[in-house]
């Protein structure tokens, strides 16, 4: 059976395809391949764009592109940070065939001079989730948090992250008390996040949603007693089938710091207890 969990009552909730997250991942097509964007300020931590966030655009963008809408497999080298303010997405098709068909895309920003600044590449291959068997053989498990209301989240407890953390608005995040030590000045030391996760304004899940999701929680450098922004190097992100409607538990792991990098290994489970969306990324550690 799947976890209980209640969220407290917002007004009315946005829907998919009409969110604020639908209309800050937002891609306009300029010509054939080559679509506009505008990288919202409201999704940055510290002062750099979400590294999740980026992820969706440009799989939105890729959505559109390819012929095939639901992203499986993507794979994300980080090259620059990115800034609010305006972007171009190019995207190639580099494969179609019947069940699958691949991508490329580049996130690119301008400098003062007004050149092209590459600041992420893609590629990724997309399906049709709900073309998937229900055939599933699995030894993984949902994690095993408290349930919705016995977590914690930003409004809890001071800020821990100095700067502007805009995205902490967007986002609806109750972490694991287990997993917060660094919040109090005791982390754990075992380089583990959990949590329930949802977006603020009630919107539910989806399969473009999942890219954000996996890099959506605190950086699990905190709970190995660092602090600072962890810059995403690479992010490959598998998502699993469609999520159900409901909050998602997400668990993250860390197991290697090492030489000033850290991996993350992040499972997303639905409210229906189902695997949705798996990752791992490589992270470049706080310097303190």
């Amino acid at each position: 059976m799947a976890q209980a969990a209640t969220q407290a009552p917002r007004g009315a909730r946005a829907t998919i395809g009409d969110s604020e997250f639908d209309r800050d991942t937002a891609v306009t097509l300029r010509e054939e391949g080559v679509y506009d964007a505008e990288l919202s300020a409201g999704w940055t931590i510290i002062h750099a764009v979400n590294g999740g966030y980026l992820l969706a655009m440009l799989g939105r963008a890729l959505g559109e592109a390819l012929p095939h809408s639901d992203p499986f497999s993507v794979s994300a080298h980080y090259l620059t940070a990115s800034v609010p303010g305006p972007a171009v997405i190019r995207t190639q098709v580099v494969r179609t065939g019947r069940t699958l068909s691949t991508g490329e895309a580049s996130l690119f920003q301008y400098a003062d001079d007004g050149t092209e600044v590459e600041r992420i590449r893609v590629l990724a291959t997309y399906g049709d989730l709900d073309g998937l068997t229900g055939d599933v053989r699995t030894t993984a498990e949902p994690p095993a948090i408290p349930p919705l209301e016995q977590c914690l989240g930003p409004a809890d407890g001071p800020a821990p992250i100095p700067g502007s953390s805009a995205i902490t608005e967007r986002l609806d995040i109750k972490l694991d008390p287990a997993t917060i030590g660094w919040a109090v000045g005791a982390p754990s030391g075992k380089g583990e996040m959990r949590g329930w996760f949802g977006l603020a304004d009630g919107r539910d899940a989806d399969p473009l949603s999942l890219l954000l999701t996996v890099d959506a929680l605190p950086p699990t450098s905190f709970e190995l007693g660092l602090k600072g922004w962890t810059p995403t190097i690479e992010l490959t992100t598998h998502v699993r089938c469609r999520p159900a409607p409901g909050p998602l538990r997400v668990s993250i792991t860390t197991r290697n710091l090492a030489g000033g990098f850290l991996e993350e290994d992040a499972e997303v489970w639905d409210s229906a207890d189902r695997l949705v969306a798996q990752s791992r990324q490589l992270a470049r550690a706080p310097r303190g």
